[in-house]
Protein backbone atom coordinates (compact mmCIF):
# COMPACT_ATOMS: atom_id res chain seq x y z
CA UNK A 1 0.00 0.00 0.00
CA UNK A 2 1.41 3.09 -1.30
CA UNK A 3 1.78 6.06 0.98
CA UNK A 4 1.18 9.68 -0.73
CA UNK A 5 1.81 13.13 0.60
CA UNK A 6 0.14 16.45 -1.50
CA UNK A 7 1.49 20.01 -0.54
CA UNK A 8 -0.70 21.86 2.30
CA UNK A 9 -1.91 24.81 1.00
CA UNK A 10 -2.70 26.09 4.10
CA UNK A 11 0.79 26.02 4.93
CA UNK A 12 4.88 27.12 3.15
CA UNK A 13 6.08 23.33 3.84
CA UNK A 14 3.42 21.13 5.31
CA UNK A 15 2.81 17.86 3.53
CA UNK A 16 -1.01 16.07 4.07
CA UNK A 17 0.00 12.54 4.55
CA UNK A 18 -2.74 9.42 3.35
CA UNK A 19 -1.68 6.15 4.72
CA UNK A 20 -4.77 3.43 3.45
CA UNK A 21 -7.85 5.27 5.54
CA UNK A 22 -5.69 7.55 7.96
CA UNK A 23 -4.58 11.42 7.14
CA UNK A 24 -1.88 13.20 9.16
CA UNK A 25 -0.14 16.57 8.81
CA UNK A 26 4.19 16.45 8.37
CA UNK A 27 5.80 19.79 8.50
CA UNK A 28 8.87 21.59 9.17
CA UNK A 29 9.56 23.19 12.73
CA UNK A 30 9.62 26.86 12.91
CA UNK A 31 13.01 26.74 13.05
CA UNK A 32 13.55 25.17 9.78
CA UNK A 33 11.27 27.16 7.94
CA UNK A 34 8.37 25.56 8.54
CA UNK A 35 4.47 26.56 10.43
CA UNK A 36 4.83 23.15 12.85
CA UNK A 37 1.65 22.08 11.73
CA UNK A 38 3.16 18.61 12.24
CA UNK A 39 5.43 16.35 13.27
CA UNK A 40 8.34 16.90 10.96
CA UNK A 41 9.95 14.09 9.22
CA UNK A 42 12.62 13.56 11.96
CA UNK A 43 9.74 12.90 14.29
CA UNK A 44 7.67 10.44 12.04
CA UNK A 45 10.71 8.18 11.76
CA UNK A 46 11.60 8.15 15.74
CA UNK A 47 7.79 7.85 16.24
CA UNK A 48 7.61 5.09 13.89
CA UNK A 49 10.35 2.87 15.88
CA UNK A 50 8.57 3.40 19.37
CA UNK A 51 4.81 2.54 18.17
CA UNK A 52 6.45 -0.51 16.37
CA UNK A 53 8.57 -1.29 19.69
CA UNK A 54 5.02 -0.46 21.78
CA UNK A 55 2.60 -2.59 19.29
CA UNK A 56 4.85 -5.30 19.52
CA UNK A 57 5.31 -5.65 23.35
CA UNK A 58 1.49 -5.37 23.52
CA UNK A 59 0.86 -8.06 20.94
CA UNK A 60 3.41 -10.69 22.65
CA UNK A 61 2.16 -10.04 25.81
CA UNK A 62 -1.08 -10.66 24.80
CA UNK A 63 -0.07 -13.88 22.72
CA UNK A 64 1.96 -15.31 25.71
CA UNK A 65 -0.52 -14.38 28.75
CA UNK A 66 2.00 -11.58 29.74
CA UNK A 67 -0.04 -9.38 32.12
CA UNK A 68 0.37 -5.94 30.52
CA UNK A 69 -1.72 -3.26 31.18
CA UNK A 70 -0.03 -0.57 29.61
CA UNK A 71 3.01 1.16 27.69
CA UNK A 72 3.87 3.92 27.56
CA UNK A 73 7.72 4.57 24.97
CA UNK A 74 9.47 8.07 24.85
CA UNK A 75 11.94 8.19 22.07
CA UNK A 76 14.80 10.54 22.42
CA UNK A 77 17.23 11.51 19.24
CA UNK A 78 20.65 12.73 19.52
CA UNK A 79 20.57 13.62 16.12
CA UNK A 80 24.34 15.60 16.40
CA UNK A 81 26.33 13.54 14.14
CA UNK A 82 23.73 12.98 11.50
CA UNK A 83 25.49 14.78 8.82
CA UNK A 84 28.55 12.10 9.95
CA UNK A 85 26.71 9.47 9.81
CA UNK A 86 25.07 8.30 13.13
CA UNK A 87 21.70 9.14 14.14
CA UNK A 88 21.06 7.77 17.67
CA UNK A 89 17.67 6.82 19.19
CA UNK A 90 16.92 5.98 22.61
CA UNK A 91 13.01 4.28 23.27
CA UNK A 92 12.57 3.71 26.70
CA UNK A 93 9.39 1.68 27.12
CA UNK A 94 7.36 2.00 30.42
CA UNK A 95 5.32 -1.26 30.95
CA UNK A 96 2.20 -1.33 33.77
CA UNK A 97 1.35 -4.70 35.02
CA UNK A 98 1.91 -7.48 37.68
CA UNK A 99 5.14 -8.42 36.02
CA UNK A 100 7.77 -10.39 37.50
CA UNK A 101 11.41 -9.86 36.87
CA UNK A 102 11.82 -12.35 34.26
CA UNK A 103 8.92 -11.04 32.24
CA UNK A 104 10.30 -7.80 32.22
CA UNK A 105 13.41 -9.12 30.39
CA UNK A 106 11.59 -11.20 28.30
CA UNK A 107 9.65 -7.78 26.94
CA UNK A 108 12.87 -5.78 26.36
CA UNK A 109 14.63 -8.38 24.36
CA UNK A 110 11.32 -8.55 22.37
CA UNK A 111 11.04 -4.64 22.14
CA UNK A 112 14.72 -5.15 20.81
CA UNK A 113 13.64 -7.06 18.22
CA UNK A 114 10.46 -5.43 16.57
CA UNK A 115 10.05 -4.92 12.93
CA UNK A 116 10.89 -0.83 12.76
CA UNK A 117 13.89 -1.86 15.08
CA UNK A 118 15.36 -4.49 12.48
CA UNK A 119 14.66 -2.21 9.02
CA UNK A 120 16.40 0.35 10.99
CA UNK A 121 19.55 -0.97 12.11
CA UNK A 122 20.38 -3.92 10.01
CA UNK A 123 18.49 -4.25 6.56
CA UNK A 124 20.00 -2.14 3.60
CA UNK A 125 17.15 0.25 2.83
CA UNK A 126 17.48 0.67 -1.41
CA UNK A 127 15.54 3.93 -1.99
CA UNK A 128 14.83 5.14 -6.08
CA UNK A 129 13.58 8.59 -6.61
CA UNK A 130 11.47 9.49 -9.91
CA UNK A 131 10.79 13.14 -10.37
CA UNK A 132 8.11 14.02 -12.59
CA UNK A 133 6.54 17.22 -14.69
CA UNK A 134 2.98 17.85 -13.75
CA UNK A 135 1.32 19.62 -16.37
Amino acid sequence: MPVELTRDKNHELAQTVVTGRHTLTADATLAEGGDDAGPSPHDLYDAALGACKAITVMWYARKKGIPVDDVNTVVTRDDSGERAGIYKLTATLQIRGALSDAQLQELEAVARKCPVHKLMATVTTEISTQVQRLA
